[in-house]
């Protein structure tokens, strides 16, 4: 009996300490998806948005080389066959806090208006996050003026 008692409670702690990993990386996957899908809404996914995506991926999550382009090529996937927004967003609004959210907002912004021109697709997409996510029309406005700061600046991050 204390042999299947340490049995399941080892089995606890390792599936303890792979659930972090596990749901960062879903974290990550559904991130890149929602940001793929911002920058495919006016029908073309430009260089320019790509290297946003990329490097906000890479600056959001930590990633090493690579990874991001990884998760570009897996989002580009998923975004061909399906999107569901709800999925999508629920993933990152239970598993962020809100001000990451807002972040995460703020990269939709920057992606949209990576090509030099905001669609109204793109916008429309937008709003929508930030209904799904939960982020007040305050802090919306607020990420959307940041991303064009940032892009009208010129900054490293879109």
């Amino acid at each position: 009996m204390l042999a299947k008692l340490k049995s399941w409670a080892d089995r606890l702690s390792t599936d303890a300490t792979a659930a972090p990993v596990a749901g960062e990386r879903e974290l990550e996957a559904a991130t890149a998806l929602l940001l793929v899908e911002a920058a495919s809404l006016d029908g073309e996914f430009g260089g320019e948005e790509e290297t946003a995506i990329r490097a906000l991926l890479t600056e959001e999550f930590n990633l090493e080389d690579g990874e991001a382009d990884v998760l570009i090529a897996e989002a580009k996937e998923r975004a061909d066959h399906s999107v569901e927004f709800y999925g999508m967003t629920r993933t990152i609004k239970d598993r962020m806090a809100p001000e990451d959210r807002v972040r995460i907002l703020e990269m939709v912004w920057a992606v949209a208006y990576a090509d030099g021109e905001l669609h109204d697709f793109e916008a429309s997409l937008a709003r929508r996050v930030a209904g799904l996510l939960h982020v007040s029309d305050r802090d919306s406005g607020e990420a959307r003026k940041r991303a064009r700061a940032r892009l009208e600046h010129g900054t490293d991050r879109a």
